[in-house]
């Protein structure tokens, strides 16, 4: 079936148009990026604007007047974010950075003692959760290098064998302190089995956690079903809540009534007494209880504008649409480009988000020099490190023939350089 026909037989069509398409050269570019940032809801200069009206007129008082008042200003965002994630409202909390909330996170759930004093994490996880994870191990005066067990794919694969993971668990068990996993790597898009693996971790006896950058947004998640210690994640790439946006955490209802150790700040405070300003910290139950100051608010806005687009689409009619979207891209850079390219990322759905990680044959220098190519027709993907071009089709705004622009663009590039 071609492009066309597909785009025409799409039930989520229409939440395109709830998007700003940016432009390149007069026409709209064929956007691939929303696994770095989201496109722009037309509703969130809305939601940003009203902020501002509220305090151009009330001033300090907006945080106490109006259906939108400041105060609560973070729960308004709650029901959304824990139905995007298959979580209770107690769980989830919008608040600070992802590599912010891992640590807050972590000094309450990596508690070395003994023989089990490590961190069990993937070799190639994202830099600043790498960096968190080795300040963690020397802040409880660890080493990172002895402290910090690596799992790596086989040499010569490129993806971790989720097999392997689970033994790597098993036979390090009883030295195991945190298991840390991506939802989605990063570069390889290969998805994590967040129930099979936190359910080998909690048989060890260690704590489990999952930065769920690339995932929330992308898969469907049942967190509370699948019972992880904790989770982050952030919300400017597949939330489309803008740059820098508010990021999100989750902690497991078992753990929300806890007299957990944490770093405590005054709006994690129990609601009740909180403006008694008294010197004790009473936490507030639930993930509430993990946060630090009052909210950001008007970076916290365009959450209000992106949530209500996924449960309107629904995440699972939106996971059917990007099964068909990226199927529908895998199959034409293969049909056309297969003795040119390699798709890296794994050619089982249920393994994968929408995100295809491409490796060039011709090497690096040819892949980085048609990436910037690309940039410049307005075919937006990205680059990483070493020889990976990213292309995720985002089922809320991307069309299969945005596809076929990519993959037409890619040939007549490749095809100048033969």
């Amino acid at each position: 079936m071609d492009a066309s026909t597909l785009d025409q037989q799409d039930a989520l069509a229409s939440f395109r148009t709830r998007f700003h398409m940016p432009r390149t050269g007069g026409s709209e570019q064929y956007y691939f990026c929303g696994n770095s940032l989201g496109l722009m809801p037309k509703d969130a200069r809305n939601q940003v604007e009203e902020v501002l009206a509220q305090w151009s007129a009330e001033g300090v008082e907006a945080h106490f007047k109006g259906h939108s008042q400041w105060m609560p200003y973070h729960a308004l965002v709650r029901e959304d974010l824990a139905l995007l994630v298959g979580a209770e409202p107690i769980e989830v909390v919008a608040m600070n950075s992802l590599t912010v909330n891992l640590h807050l996170l972590m000094a309450s759930f990596y508690r070395p003692q003994g023989r089990r004093r490590k961190i069990l994490l993937e070799a190639r996880a994202f830099p600043s959760d790498r960096h968190a994870v080795a300040s963690q191990v020397l802040w409880h005066g660890g080493d990172p290098n002895v402290d910090l067990i690596e799992i790596a794919p086989e040499p010569g694969a490129d993806l971790i064998d989720p097999d392997a993971l689970d033994a790597a668990i098993n036979a390090h068990g009883e030295e195991i302190a945190l298991v840390l996993l991506p939802g989605v790597q990063y570069v390889t898009g290969q998805a994590f089995d967040i129930a099979r693996h936190t359910r080998i971790a909690h048989q060890v006896g260690a704590t489990v956690g999952f930065d769920l950058a690339h995932a929330v947004g992308n898969l469907p998640l049942k967190l509370h079903e699948a019972g992880p210690d904790f989770a982050v994640w952030c919300s400017y790439k597949y939330l489309n809540s803008g740059p820098g946006a508010v990021a999100g955490a989750f902690v497991h209802s078992r753990h929300a009534h806890a007299n957990l150790p944490r770093l405590a700040g005054w709006w994690g405070h129990d609601e009740a007494s909180r403006f008694k300003m008294g010197p004790e910290f009473v936490p507030t139950p639930g993930a509430d209880g993990w946060q630090l100051s009052n909210p950001p608010i008007l970076a916290l806005a365009p959450l209000r504008a992106s949530l209500p687009i996924f449960k309107a689409a629904t995440m699972d009619a939106l996971r059917r649409k990007s099964v068909q979207l990226t199927g529908y891209l895998e199959r034409r850079l293969t049909e056309r480009l297969g003795d040119q390219l390699s798709i890296v990322t794994p050619g089982d759905p249920s393994q994968r988000g929408c995100q295809l990680s491409i490796r060039l044959r011709q090497g690096r220098e040819l892949g980085q020099q048609l990436y910037r190519t690309l940039l410049e027709q307005g075919v937006i993907c990205d680059w990483r490190e070493p020889d990976i071009l990213r292309a995720s089709p985002a089922p809320l705004y991307n069309r299969f023939a945005d596809c076929d622009g990519l993959v037409d663009a890619l040939a007549t590039e490749l095809e100048r350089h033969r």
